[in-house]
């Protein structure tokens, strides 16, 4: 199945992470929390200078570069997500770090882009590759040999295109996590995602998390993909939550 979250609000990066992970890894909270550590660093930096500095003054007066109320994050804050993941963003055009992934685009996993404020992303699910836009119903499918030219056409757009290294794989349980709290974070997203997974939902194909649509990935001729069960966004974040302070969350 290829996991593909719909515009929400103005949420279009939570949804790219998101649609990269290939699953609710992030929410608007998590992001706006990564926002504020971000400023907090920023904000010290400044100070070294001086708080009484014109320079301080003048920052302090400035609103966040990295998220605002609308639900716009910037690609700081982005990039400080996928550290989570021990996966971080490199330019398109970057002579060295991207010189291959220019050579042969659909050889990578997935790629992060965005123009001014609006975030997409391209996705490689089991060997096909996906437009993940939010802005789109549905997943859509992009060949090999029109990758290339799709991501050409999105930078003439004025589209800044970044891969993701390393390669994100397909299956979550290939992605590897930091030390510490981030490896907490992890583990408690592993463990509620799996405990939802026990859970049967009612309400069949609409009864899931709203804007989270499901495309069953292309296949080779293997076994085809179990039907993937409606996410509870809520609920998932309720877990991890709980997960993460050793304590068990109400039942019901």
């Amino acid at each position: 199945m290829v996991f593909h979250e719909r515009q929400e609000g103005a949420l279009c990066a939570q949804h790219a992470l998101n649609s990269l992970l290939q699953g609710p890894r992030f929410t608007a909270v998590d992001l706006a929390d990564h926002a504020r550590q971000l400023d907090d660093a920023e904000r010290q930096r400044m100070a070294e200078g001086g708080t009484d500095s014109l320079e301080y003054l003048r920052f302090m007066q400035q609103p966040s570069q990295n998220y605002d109320d609308s639900g716009f994050f910037s690609v700081s804050v982005i990039s400080s997500a996928l550290q989570v993941w021990d996966l971080s963003l490199i330019p398109f055009d970057s002579p060295e770090e991207a010189a291959e992934a220019r050579k042969h685009p659909e050889a990578e996993e997935g790629f992060i882009c965005n123009q001014a404020d609006h975030w997409l992303t391209l996705r490689r699910v089991h060997g096909q590759w996906y437009n993940l836009n939010s802005l789109l119903k549905e997943p859509q499918q992009i060949s090999d040999t029109y990758l290339a030219m799709f991501l050409a056409q999105l930078k003439a757009e004025r589209y800044i295109v970044r891969g993701v290294f390393p390669p994100v794989p397909t299956s979550p349980t290939g992605w590897t996590t930091g030390g510490g709290e981030e490896a907490d974070l992890a583990a408690a997203i592993a463990a509620s995602l799996e405990s939802n997974s026990g859970n049967s939902s009612s309400g069949g194909a609409s009864g899931g998390a709203p804007g989270v649509t499901a495309a069953p990935a292309s296949s080779d001729g293997g076994a085809s993909a179990a039907p993937a069960k409606p996410v509870d966004l809520d609920e998932l974040r309720r877990k991890r939550l709980a997960r993460l302070s050793g304590q068990t969350g109400p039942s019901g």
